[in-house]
Parts: structure tokens; sequence; C-alpha cells
């Protein structure tokens, strides 16, 4: 059984402040010496990068629908080893989760699995004592969701505040901060949300700590870890990398062990094109007995040394197509590599710096398709199943990802697809390509906790 003091940060709605709060919950907890295990329900990747800022550890997601409702708590608890107080940030309102899906994947979802306590952040704006109904509303809704008190962002005066807490005493439910209105705080966001920490590194780290200025001025620090550590304990099992199935062997040995030939080089694309990789791929890559070395395809004109094998996950390459097709030498060594036949996983951004071309921009030419900006948002969980056999999957392997983007891919499928999308609507899509299907491209992100067998695959085609 683990203990691990935490709180839920939700909210009535998407743009209440979720971000701002945890974020600054996050950093301000961290500037008082506590190891802070930051968590994001849902698959964005965005924000686990301001919380990585915030706190010094990686950020992770939490998501029912990618990884199973099961899974929830062991991750959780893996990524909260040796942590004081873990903050998880909510997605979207309390209750929303998977279009159709009853609670899944929604933030109340995963309080429940957490036996946490939630903290709502009420956008109290244009409202006074019906702020007080609404918080019943929500704290009445589901009885095993325990709403521990409220934090009242964008309160526009002293009146205002005494407004606030005069009708939410009437509620039963705790008033533990409130956050004026504030023009200062404005993280800038482009077609896909907020930019990505990486992209903005001073500027990321001003606004972490503004975040964390705004807490501490107006939030009861002390109540809400007091809060945290009502959490009961979790009697589920730490999720663990080396407990998810073999690694590859070479020549009777455990590919990882000290005796054994070197590691196979699994080179991971990084860098501010190359944004969104949860922090489990390469814990389960190193674990299956790879050596995961990063580089990045903005300024590295060669793949690392020993280079076996190829993960290009998602980011933001549309926003920086030039550059990317500037660096030739390294465009030419990735198409080298894939016409070899060396393993490439690629997701979303990935697939769209395989293809002949991006907005016009030559890019590596691995796949026979061209690519684009649209103005149109492709978003929503997908239901899939493997076409072929590739260097990632083996055919008819099941699981269930994520699709997020504004661009388009001529043709959508390959001669041979990537995945057959049961859900929202059949279709087959992406790419398996080169030599032996060593490519696997596709716009589907997928979280590979929920089937390690993907990067055992990998490692195993890695080490020939």
């Amino acid at each position: 059984m683990v203990a691990v003091p935490r709180l839920v940060i939700a909210a009535p709605s998407s743009g209440s402040g979720k971000t701002t709060v945890a974020t600054g919950l996050m950093a301000a907890f961290a500037q008082r010496g506590l190891a802070v295990s930051p968590h994001k329900v849902g698959p964005d990747y965005i924000d686990p990068g301001y919380h990585t800022l915030a706190t010094g550890r990686p950020g992770r997601n939490l998501d029912a629908y990618l990884c199973g409702p099961q899974r929830v708590a062991p991750l959780f608890l893996h990524g909260a080893r040796a942590a004081d107080l873990a903050v998880v940030e909510g997605v979207m309102g309390l209750y929303d989760g998977a279009a159709g899906q009853g609670e899944l994947a929604s933030t109340a979802q995963v309080a429940k699995l957490l036996r946490a306590p939630v903290v709502l952040v009420v956008d109290a704006s244009s409202q006074s004592r019906s702020v007080a109904a609404l918080v019943h509303g929500f704290a009445s809704w589901d009885p095993e969701v325990r709403i521990g008190g409220v934090i009242l962002n964008k309160v526009g005066s002293d009146r205002h505040e005494a407004l606030l807490r005069e009708a939410l005493e009437e509620s039963g439910v705790p008033v533990l901060g409130v956050l004026r209105r504030s023009a200062r705080l404005a993280v800038p966001a482009r077609h896909l949300g907020l930019i990505p920490a990486a992209e903005r590194r001073t500027e990321a780290v001003g606004a972490v700590r503004e975040m964390a200025d705004r807490v501490l001025a107006g939030c009861d620090m002390d109540a809400l870890l007091a809060l945290a550590r009502t959490a009961p304990v979790l009697t589920d099992e730490p999720w663990d990398p080396l407990a998810c199935g073999r690694p590859f062997r070479r020549g009777g040995t455990e590919g990882h062990s000290p005796t054994a030939a070197p590691r196979p080089v699994v080179a991971m694309a990084s860098g501010p094109a190359f944004t969104f990789s949860y922090p489990e791929h390469t814990e389960l890559l190193t674990a299956a007995g790879a050596e995961v070395i990063p580089f990045d395809p903005l300024r590295d004109e060669r793949l690392p040394d020993r280079t076996a094998g190829l993960v290009i996950g998602g980011g933001f390459p549309e926003v920086y197509a030039p550059e990317l097709s500037a660096n030739e030498l390294l465009r030419k060594a990735v198409a080298t590599l894939a016409s070899a036949g060396a393993p490439v996983a690629a997701e979303c951004a990935g697939l769209l710096y395989l293809a002949r071309e991006l907005d016009g921009a030559p890019m590596c030419g691995v796949l026979d398709a061209t690519a684009r900006m649209t103005d149109r948002l492709t978003l929503g969980y997908r239901d899939a199943v493997a076409v072929a056999d590739s260097a990632l999957a083996e055919a008819g392997t099941r699981l269930r990802g994520h699709e997020f983007h504004r661009t388009a891919i001529e043709p959508g499928a390959g001669r041979t697809p990537a995945w057959g999308w049961s859900q929202p609507a059949r279709r087959l899509e992406g790419f398996v390509a080169g030599p032996t299907g060593g490519v696997h491209a596709s716009y589907l992100h997928t979280h590979w906790a929920a089937e390690p067998s993907l990067a055992h695959r990998f490692v195993a085609r890695c080490a020939g």
C-alpha cells in the first residue's frame, strides 16, 4: 500500500483556469521544498511540459481511454515514486469525458480511481451568489467525487470576493483560494493550444514563476496540503516498465545484461519541432533493451552514432517546415536509414516529416505522400487495429489512440495502411512502408503503457 498526498484540480468547464492554478500549485509547493509529482488527465502533451518546468519531474498523463481505467492508479504511483505530494490537472469540465462513453476518461473518473480530493477552480468573473448553486451542483452530482474545496478565479474586487465567500458559506464547500483578474499572465497559444514550453523556454520559466506567485498570494497553501493528506492509501502496485514483458534476447542473454552486446540505439526526435512524447515510451524502450538517444531535427545534421531505429513523435513540424527542410543532411540520413529497412515509428508530426513535402517544403521523402496545413481541427479518440505486420505492431493488434491536428496528408493511407479505425468511422489510415515493413507512420497518438509489446517488438527489430 502506498500513501501519496494528492489533489485533483478540476473546473466546471474549459477556460476556467485549471492550467494556471495546477501549474502554479506545483511550482509553489516545489518552492516550499516538497517533491511534487505532476500529472495531467487526458492525452494532452502541452500542459505536462509546463508541469515539468514547475516541478523538475516528468509531467505524466493519466488517460483511462488510452490506457484503460485499471492502469490509471498504477501509472500514477509509478510517476509519484518518492514524491511528497502529487497534483493532477484535470481536462475540460469535471464530468466531461470521451464522447458518448459516459464518465470514461473524465477528470471525475480519474479522481475516483485515485480516491483523491478535488479542488474546483471556478471562473467567478460574471457571477456572485450563483456560484453557490454551481458549486453545490458539481459537489452533489456524483457522491463518489469528493470536492474538498474551491479556488475562485478572475475575481474582480474585494467586494466581489466578499459576495462570493458569503454565498459559498451556504454550500458547505470551503474557499481555499481567491485569484484576481490579471492581464499579466497570458501564455501564448496557436492552432493546437498553448505554445509548448520547449519552444519558449525563457518565457515559459517566467510564466511558471508568475503562476506560482499568484497562487502563493491568493491560496491557503497549508489548507490545500492538509486536504491532499486526507487522500487514503492506494492498494495498487506501481506500474513498472521492467515488468512489462520480456526484453529482446541476443546470443541467449538478456539484451540489457552487462555481458550482452551493446544495446541497439533508438534515436528519438526532440527539440522545439517534436515535443509530444510520453515519458513511458522512453522507459519502455530502455526496459526492452534499447539505448534511447534524443536528437533535434532542427539542428543536428546526422543521426546519433549506431542508430538502429528511429522514433519520431508528435509536435509542430508545420511551424518549422522551412528549418526542417533546410537540414538536408539529416533528411537524407533519415531516408537512408528507412530504405535500409531500419525500424521507424512515426506519429502525427513524424508522419508529416517522413512525407515528400509539407506545405511545399521538401521533407524526408520516405513516404510517397504530401502534407499541408488546413483550417479544420481533427480531434478525438480512435479505436484501431493494426492492418499489417510492421516493426511496431503485429497485424491484428488492437489499441486505442488519439488524433489531434490541423493538417492533411494525401493519400491518407498507403498501399499497406498502418491502422484500420472502427471509431468514430471505419476507414484505413497511415502507412507501413520500407523493406519488410520497417516504417510505421500514422496520425494516431498511442500510449505504449497500454500495449508494451509495441516497445519490445520495436527494440527486437532494432537488435536484428
